[in-house]
């Protein structure tokens, strides 16, 4: 089984599968705002991310900071490994 945070920590690189903001310069993953991990995932067992956008708000100078609804699902699975909305901020 793997553990939540292990999860977690594939959050970021699968968002990117998801949403590439590519005129930015700096890109920050700038924290969470709520996590759940509903069920474990089995060894060798497959995810996939699906998202949505919940949030989109001026940020410092030149930013903008965007917050998602993201499901982390398990092939197969009655529940999703991870229920999580991550913010992060863009600046250009």
């Amino acid at each position: 089984m793997a553990h939540g945070y292990l999860t977690l920590s594939l959050l970021i690189p699968l968002w990117t599968q998801l949403l590439d903001v590519s005129d930015a310069t700096t890109k920050v993953n700038y924290g969470l705002d709520k996590v759940r991990f509903p069920a474990p995932v089995p060894a060798g067992a497959s995810i996939r991310p699906a998202g949505s956008i919940a949030k989109v708000e001026e940020a410092a100078v030149g930013g903008v900071q965007i917050t998602a609804d993201v499901v982390v699902a398990i092939r197969d699975g009655a529940k999703p490994a991870c229920i999580a909305q991550p913010v992060f901020r863009f600046h250009h």
